[in-house]
């Protein structure tokens, strides 16, 4: 026990210190003495687990106090600024702005995928847990739902399930689905696509970020099939890269497409001839995308009678393809503000 007292010593003493103080909580120290819980002879483990988990509570307890703790400061005088005698400012001249690279790449995708015949949708940034996970074949408790590190807000819906950032555009499938289906059922088809941002929570690196754009495409008919599938995505990005490609899919899993596929395309830079391609690490294929023939419980979940009915879906990361088309070697450039990385475009 005089160990534990020690280590509470050192952690409050360095608690006062920190800037944030729930790093206090992640102190050598202290996972030390939780690991040695295990080692303590059987019939004094009960007595020393007991008060290392009271020096965690203690600080944790501090922890949330200190959060409670409600910083009063000076109001600020709005009407400062305002001076009713003077003129108003000169504007900027619009010719100093330009667009965001990644707003002026959407407006592309869209254009040709309007072109080849697609709707285009704008997905949600805030949406509940059916339209994320069970419409798309995630039942409750199913193992897949491990695989998305979902944010989640507090508030919850009326089912009593909170509400989610969405990790994917896949949430829009559903309300796309049962709002096109009378047109389906008029001999049309169903061809759309939603593009926007999505959450995960991931580690940033030149690869990841918690937050970036999808671009997610759906088609159903009757008759619709893989081919059809293929011949589209290969389309899509011969128009997007300007140039011919190669493509070949790959089988995968997903819970809301099967068959399920990973789909790549031949590098567009090295086309498998550089052995030191950065892009592709000389590989010569890049994995793109997912997708797949849309599963028969997603479209009976828009109430979609999927033995008369077929369809494809897709869904891929907007920036990826962004990266590819002009070399970009860093995912976070896209979100750094940096004027001499805006201005190329």
């Amino acid at each position: 026990m005089e160990e534990i007292e020690k280590v509470r010593g050192i952690l409050l003493e360095r608690y006062a210190t920190l800037t944030v103080k729930a790093d206090v909580l992640k102190a050598p120290e202290l996972k030390q003495i939780l690991a040695k819980i295990r080692e303590v002879p059987a019939e004094q483990r009960a007595a020393y687990g007991r008060e290392v988990n009271n020096l965690r509570e203690e600080l944790q307890a501090k922890i949330a106090a200190e959060v409670k703790e409600v910083v009063e400061l000076p109001p600020i005088d709005v009407t400062a600024p305002m001076d009713v005698n003077a003129g108003i400012p000169d504007l900027l001249p619009s010719s100093n702005g330009s667009q965001h690279p990644i707003t002026k790449e959407i407006a592309y995708m869209s254009d040709i995928l309007q072109r080849m015949g697609f709707r285009v949708y704008e997905s949600r940034e805030i949406d509940n847990q059916y339209h994320m996970f069970e419409s798309l074949n995630f039942p409750k408790d199913h193992p897949a739902r491990d695989d998305y590190d979902t944010f989640m807000t507090v508030e919850e819906d009326k089912d009593g399930s909170r509400f989610i950032a969405p990790a994917h555009t896949s949430t829009m499938q559903n309300r796309i689905l049962r709002e096109l289906k009378p047109q389906l059922e008029d001999g049309d088809v169903i061809a759309a696509t939603s593009i926007d941002r999505v959450f995960r929570n991931e580690d940033l690196d030149a690869r990841h970020e918690h937050t970036f754009y999808q671009h997610e495409g759906i088609y159903v008919s009757k008759g619709v099939n893989a081919g059809m599938l293929v011949a589209t995505l290969q389309k899509f990005l011969e128009e997007y890269f300007g140039k011919k490609i190669e493509v070949r899919v790959n089988p995968f899993y997903f819970p809301f497409t099967e068959p399920s596929f990973e789909f790549s395309l031949t590098c567009p830079f090295c086309e498998g001839e550089d052995k030191t391609c950065k892009v592709c690490s000389g590989e010569g294929w890049i994995e793109l995308l997912g997708c797949g023939m849309i599963h028969p419980k997603v479209l009976r979940a828009a109430d979609i009678d999927p033995e008369v009915y077929t369809g494809f879906a897709w869904g891929g990361g907007v920036e990826r393809l962004i990266m590819m088309k002009y070399g970009i070697e860093d995912l976070r450039h896209f979100e750094s503000a940096k004027l001499d990385f805006l201005r190329q475009f």
